[in-house]
């Protein structure tokens, strides 16, 4: 009787052993919190680089616009006297607009003008358009020039004689930048030109100039 004892006892205390040895160690709250805290600093840093990144891709842009080329067509001029002296013409230019955001850029009521002397002698309408994400387009553009848009004929009969008439273009185009159909922006592209037109060799622009 006293070996089947022995032999009960040892199973018994057998069995508390692997009992014991299967209990997990308790980690203090204190460390799980604080567990939490670094967890969560974490992911609120890597979600502010992601916005930040994703704020410098989608920010509206100003699209870039550039002026191609330009003619002279249909000139006329005379100079009799100071009364008298005119000139009439037309420009023939093309723009080169690109669009470099990642959203699509409408543009209304666009224009096109030359000016003389500080007035404007010249106006071209574009009009409206609609310019794909990353996308560029040539547009070709029109302004009749007449001279009796300017006031001081003296200037005007004083250039013709000498030969050289300094004239500046000016082009813009107004729209908004969309993209997804939740961010809109207004922006205007611009090209500013001086340009020189030399009456005595075959009416050609010369010296063109923009910014």
């Amino acid at each position: 009787m006293a070996e089947d004892n022995q032999i009960v006892q040892l199973k018994l205390n057998s069995r508390n052993d692997e009992e014991f040895t299967a209990v997990n160690p308790r980690i203090p709250r204190r460390e799980k919190t604080n567990k939490c805290v670094v967890y969560f600093l974490a992911g609120t840093a890597i979600f502010s680089a992601i916005f930040l990144a994703f704020a410098l891709v989608v920010r509206p842009r100003t699209p870039d616009l550039e002026l191609s080329f330009v003619s002279v067509k249909n000139l006329v001029y005379t100079n009799n006297n100071v009364s008298f002296s005119s000139l009439n013409m037309t420009l023939e230019a093309e723009l080169s607009i690109r669009n470099t955001n990642f959203g699509s850029f409408k543009f209304e009521n666009a224009t096109a003008s030359v000016l003389y002397g500080g007035q404007t002698v010249g106006k071209g309408i574009i009009g409206e358009g609609l310019l794909k994400a990353r996308d560029k387009e040539n547009i070709k553009v029109k302004v009749d020039v007449r001279s009796y848009r300017f006031s001081d004929t003296e200037k005007l009969s004083r250039d013709i004689d000498s030969g050289i008439l300094k004239l500046q273009s000016l082009a813009k185009f107004s729209g908004k930048v969309q993209w997804l159909q939740i961010v809109e922006k207004l922006k205007t592209a611009s090209v500013s030109c001086s340009m020189s037109l030399n009456l005595k060799s075959h009416f050609q622009l010369q010296d063109l100039i923009c910014s």
